[in-house]
């Protein structure tokens, strides 16, 4: 009898199927398993932000989540976001208002804006703080981070 499992999780728009322990972390599974290392893992108690993907849509901890509970489900990783070579909306948005320092925090602020984007309807200041309150950045003091998810706010009126 063997104590592992196969699972098969839908990570950007492909599926990988994986025979683990049943108690592997999602942030581990896309880490390790798949090799995606932008999702960064900081103090693996889902209180830094830095392991947030999107899952089925919404933001979600990684490390607090078992490999297992993604089955089924879509995750997108920032490796979904863009790359080097032709950044994705948000991150290009982080880059031009100085949104990063050290980067560590980056993946994690540019996937939880991406859910504050298509599932929120915060507009003001206060609103954004409130969103972005789960991640922690200990660079760049926020503001410029919000100023960006402004720009992005503001983008996104014109476009509707």
């Amino acid at each position: 009898m063997s104590d592992k499992v196969t699972v098969t999780l839908n990570v950007n728009g492909a599926a990988h199927s994986r025979t683990i322990e049943p108690r592997m972390l999602l942030s581990d599974f896309i880490r390790h398993e798949l090799g995606l290392t932008g999702t960064h893992v900081g103090c693996e108690h889902g209180v830094c932000g830095a392991c947030t993907i999107l899952l089925d849509g919404r933001s979600a901890r990684s490390c607090l989540m078992l490999a297992v509970q993604g089955e089924g489900a879509e995750i997108e990783t920032i490796e979904s976001q863009g790359s080097m070579a032709a950044l994705g909306r948000v991150q290009e948005a982080m880059h031009r208002h100085h949104g990063l320092q050290c980067g560590f925090c980056t993946p994690g602020f540019v996937m939880t804006i991406t859910d504050i984007l298509r599932n929120h309807t915060v507009r003001d200041e206060p609103g954004i703080r409130e969103a972005l309150s789960g991640n922690i950045c200990r660079c760049t003091g926020y503001e410029h981070i919000v100023n960006a998810v402004q720009d992005l706010l503001r983008d996104q009126e014109k476009a509707t």
